[in-house]
């Protein structure tokens, strides 16, 4: 009698390995403006809430830190915000002695490690991987030094360089990953416009024919002559002035004792009219919300770094007013990024528009009209440039990526 076949034993799957999330130190020293502490975040909150990373950030101000993330409590010196322990950075807290030091140690832009802290990154049976995160640049040699190792002179560790940048070969920039649609849910709803506009401004969204600008900058003498220009413009001219150094000039245009608006846009608001130009000051905008000031407007000035990154993913037209250094040092940088970003647009809305980025960084002096008449072009390079962006990779992404090969 044949007995029934057997069932094939079942092997059991192994239970998964789970394995420990990658624990990350992030040093950030505030220079004089928002820019460093501002990159630092988003890359902070990049590793934490999209890679799952143990990231701590130690900042060495953390009332400049404030402005751009009202949830800071400039009295802690340890704090959790939006998933990442945030510490105040000052000797002998962070000797480095008396904490671990984790598999990654990012220093941003530079800054100096605490003496004790780099020993004890020493010390360590497998030295951490140690990024500078360099400024970000579009000049042609920083793909060259993109991923350098630089040993250290006494210590058994390296130093790996990496650069953000806008071409080949960097380490590209941050990007969240829902940065995209939540610009075109904006977009979309005439809603959230409206919302937004009340809000930050106490006024409905302009005529549709008005021309919307966004004003954030250094002192810039060369502000009069636009504010003049605006005033005498053919259409409406809509600016939006948020609360910063070059808020004075305004005030003083429009002969007021100031150009400011309360916090959080609630209170009283600015406002001001002169011919054809429109202006309401903005509160000071924390960083989360920046992004909507960006997509509200036609046209953006912005400055240093981070407000720069930000302006390309808003697909919208824009010129950069770059940190000024000594010797116009700044002014290749400046070049650089416009090689990137003008090159394939004709060559008159080419000239117009280096002429219009030298003149605002203080080579010349800005035509408006001239500029402004290439703005289909400027709308349409705007946005493929976006994407040509994209190609590079996001920076949070690829700093993940290669970090992970030297931990294997």
């Amino acid at each position: 009698m044949r007995q029934a076949p057997r069932e094939p034993r079942r092997v059991r799957p192994p239970a998964r390995i789970m394995s420990a999330p990658i624990a990350c130190d992030i040093f950030c020293a505030v220079i004089d403006n928002f820019g460093d502490v501002g990159v630092s975040w988003r890359l902070a909150r990049e590793l934490a809430d999209e890679h799952g990373w143990q990231v701590r950030l130690l900042v060495d101000d953390l009332r400049t830190f404030a402005r751009l993330e009202p949830a800071i409590a400039i009295e802690r010196d340890r704090q959790t915000v939006a998933g990442v322990t945030i510490e105040h950075w000052h000797e002998p807290m962070h000797a480095g002695d008396t904490i671990a030091v984790p598999d990654v140690v990012i220093e941003a832009f530079a800054c100096e490690l605490p003496p004790a802290y780099l020993a004890a990154m020493a010390r360590r049976a497998r030295a951490p991987v140690w990024i500078n995160l360099e400024y970000l640049s579009g000049e042609d040699w920083v793909a060259d030094f993109h991923l350098k190792p630089s040993p250290h002179p006494r210590h058994p560790l390296t130093k790996t360089f990496f650069f953000p940048g806008l071409g080949p070969g960097t380490g590209g920039v941050l990007k969240e990953r829902g940065l995209d649609a939540a610009r075109e849910a904006f977009e979309r709803s005439p809603g959230k416009r409206e919302a937004w506009w009340r809000q930050a401004t106490g006024a409905a969204p302009p005529e549709e024919e008005a021309t919307v600008i966004s004003l954030f900058a250094y002192e810039n003498p060369v502000v009069d002559g636009l504010l003049e220009q605006w005033r005498d413009a053919a259409g409406a001219i809509v600016l939006l002035v948020p609360e910063g150094r070059i808020s004075g000039a305004v005030a003083r245009f429009f002969g007021l004792p100031s150009f400011a608006a309360a916090p959080g846009g609630a209170g009283l608001r600015a406002h001001a009219e002169r011919g054809s130009l429109r202006a309401h000051a903005l509160a000071f905008v924390p960083q989360a919300r920046y992004d909507a000031l960006l997509w509200a407007s036609h046209f953006n000035f912005v400055r240093g770094e981070d407000s720069f990154v930000r302006a390309q993913w808003a697909r919208r037209p824009f010129v950069w007013h770059i940190y000024p250094q000594a010797d116009d040092a700044h002014l290749p940088k400046l070049d650089a990024a416009l090689a990137h970003y003008a090159a394939p647009l004709p060559p008159a809305a080419r000239a117009a528009m280096g002429r219009f980025w030298h003149a605002w960084n203080g080579a010349g002096t800005p035509d408006w009209g001239e500029f402004w008449s290439h703005r289909a072009a400027y709308d349409a390079r705007a946005a493929a440039w976006a994407d040509e962006l994209a190609t590079l990779g996001e920076l949070a992404e690829n700093l993940a990526r290669f970090i992970k090969t030297q931990l294997k």
